[in-house]
């Protein structure tokens, strides 16, 4: 690969943000970016796992700021972005990870359970989003990428609250690139398979499922987080400027077969 190829993927004086950033997919990313030379904001509740993964990007030579907050107030998201922008100057790309599946069946799910779930997985990413892109379009470039799901295409057991925020974000993902795109605000989604995390311990723990899973995507075998490596730094890299309202399946061919 050329240099110039080479560079089309380079994060190098870029500022990214992270939800999600203390665990699983969000810190995975958070790694990521970081190794391609973004200085990363990590943004979650739990300061001490912040921390550890603050540590982890420095070990590696990287730059990030932690940034705890609760990202279910959705009205303090203006207070958010102004933190992250003190902290580490102009935002270049957003990474929406944070996110919730409470894994009830239709007849448990309350008013309260919908609505936190809703607004965390959409609500949030749009709102904290909107925040970053007036600055990013001033600039012609900006990068908002989502995190969608299997259930952004398919329904699974006591999912339906999560299956109707991963939907939501499809096409608020879409939606997001026609309003935006043409100011050079660029807005994609990943919809991982199954993979190793907080949110998806509860299948994890059960071997003959976990294999079921397996068996059923074309490779053969379920996600590791670094699979996501890849298309995190495509998707927020220059080599991606093309591409916009697209969700993109890391899933092993699990939605081909």
């Amino acid at each position: 690969m050329g240099n110039d190829a080479l560079a089309a993927f380079s994060l190098v004086g870029k500022t990214a943000l992270v939800t999600g950033a203390s665990s699983g997919i969000g810190q995975a990313q958070s790694l990521a970016l970081a190794k391609a030379g973004a200085s990363v904001v990590l943004v979650g509740r739990r300061e001490d796992a912040l921390s550890q993964t603050l540590e982890s990007i420095k070990a590696i030579g990287g730059n990030a700021h932690s940034l705890p907050f609760d990202l279910n107030d959705k009205t303090a998201l203006p207070e958010l972005s102004k933190a992250a922008m003190a902290m580490a100057g102009d935002v270049d790309i957003v990474i929406n990870a944070a996110g919730v599946n409470l894994r009830e069946p239709a007849e448990h799910i309350t008013p309260e359970s919908w609505d936190q779930t809703i607004n965390l997985n959409l609500s949030v990413p749009f709102f904290l989003a909107r925040e970053f892109v007036p600055a990013m379009q001033s600039r012609s470039w900006g990068r908002i990428i989502n995190i969608a799901s299997l259930q952004t295409e398919r329904a699974f057991a006591n999912g339906m609250a999560y299956g109707a925020s991963k939907g939501g974000i499809g096409q608020v993902t879409r939606a997001m690139a026609e309003s935006w795109s043409s100011g050079g605000v660029t807005a994609n989604a990943i919809a991982p398979g199954f993979f190793p995390t907080g949110l998806t311990a509860p299948v994890f723990e059960q071997s003959d499922l976990t294999d079921k899973l397996a068996a059923q995507t074309a490779i053969g075998r379920n996600g590791e987080l670094q699979d996501l490596d890849g298309i995190t730094v495509f998707l927020a890299s220059p080599a991606s400027n093309y591409i916009t309202g697209q969700i993109v399946y890391v899933d092993g061919g699990f939605t081909a077969k």
